[in-house]
């Protein structure tokens, strides 16, 4: 047989300990972050090191073995149709959670029934779950995830879920807090935009609720505005903006509001003189669009913090509450 067409030989970790000059169980040791092995900085640099070398890639079955449990934390693709905001967040927490010795892994299974949905999670055998969408779970869900060996499993929610670890936060103070916010700036005709992509309606639908809770006291008008991303479809509805007479608009998000206050331009509606418009997540796009877009934070605790918190409870420890989800508006141009 040719030389290239020879099959690449399979690195092992004793590959990786003869090449370091130690042994396997260093080896393992290094490279599983056992905290209780006590391995010199300059051993530790010598495995790291033939492993780059060699190419080594640790089984995770064969770890997951070992260690008698999973390393896995399985996030729901939901999280991505959170916002950048939280993407960052989650970046943040992957990292967190490596340094402690798990591998996530983002799950792209997005069945709307909350069983089906664990189901496909427990097939993984996760030590966690980060379900971020809490309506997802239910007690029959999370007995699935923990007949599985689940042993964490976590969400946000506006309320504590039975059986989950609880980050609270409700999406509709999101909707609260922009048409608050777009109120006091005089405004009573309110447009809501509710995305029409996959995914996002388990969160433009609380936004729309807060929105309309704070105009039922205030005496607005809330006009829900279903709307695609698209030019096109940001087009439309700039026309029937003007048509319905309203005065402010919140965009769900700053893509979706960035994309409509465009549009309201190009239609010849100023913005904000005509029409306010908010958006939510404080992206850098919504301070680099003309007029700079007012915009909703979200304060999250730290990714830190909550990968302390998981792995207390893959562990077997209790960890500590922590903080609640806030939102704040940060006005600009726009409103």
């Amino acid at each position: 047989m040719p030389p290239e067409q020879r099959p690449t030989p399979h690195i092992t970790s004793a590959d990786v300990a003869r090449a370091a000059g130690v042994s396997r169980t260093t080896v393992s040791f290094v490279l599983n972050r056992t905290p209780s092995a006590r391995i010199s900085e300059t051993t530790r640099a010598k495995v790291l090191a033939a492993a780059e070398q060699l190419g080594y890639v640790p089984h995770a079955a064969a770890r997951s073995l070992r260690a008698g449990r999973s390393d896995l934390v399985v996030l729901p693709a939901s999280v991505s149709a959170m916002g950048r905001l939280f993407s960052d967040w989650v970046d943040e927490l992957e990292t967190a959670l490596g340094s402690r010795g798990y591998t996530v892994v983002l799950h792209g299974d997005r069945s709307t029934d909350p069983v089906t949905a664990a189901r496909a999670w427990a097939q993984l055998r996760p030590a966690a779950v980060m379900a971020m969408g809490g309506a997802r779970l239910t007690p029959e869900a999370v007995q699935v995830l923990a007949q599985a060996g689940t042993k964490a499993v976590v969400t946000v929610s506006a309320e504590p879920v039975e059986g989950v670890f609880t980050l609270i936060g409700d999406q509709a103070d999101i909707g609260i807090a922009a048409t608050e916010h777009l109120i006091a700036r005089g405004r009573s005709r309110i447009g809501v935009v509710m995305p029409m992509e996959r995914g996002l309606s388990a969160f433009a639908e609380p936004r729309l609720a807060g929105a309309r809770r704070v105009a039922a006291d205030r005496r607005a008008e809330i006009t829900p505005l279903p709307m695609r991303y698209s030019d096109e479809a940001a087009a439309a509805l700039a026309v029937l903006c003007r048509e319905l007479g309203l005065d402010a608009v919140f965009g769900y998000n700053d893509e979706y509001a960035a994309l409509l206050s465009a549009a309201l331009a190009d239609c010849g509606v100023a913005v904000p003189e005509q029409i306010a418009v908010v958006g939510a997540d404080d992206l850098l796009l919504a301070r680099v669009v003309r007029p700079r877009l007012t915009s909703v934070r979200y304060h999250l605790p730290g990714a830190d913090l909550m990968a302390e918190a998981v792995d207390r409870l893959i562990t077997g420890g209790s960890p500590a509450p922590l903080p609640r989800i806030r939102f704040e508006v940060l006005p600009r141009q726009s409103s």
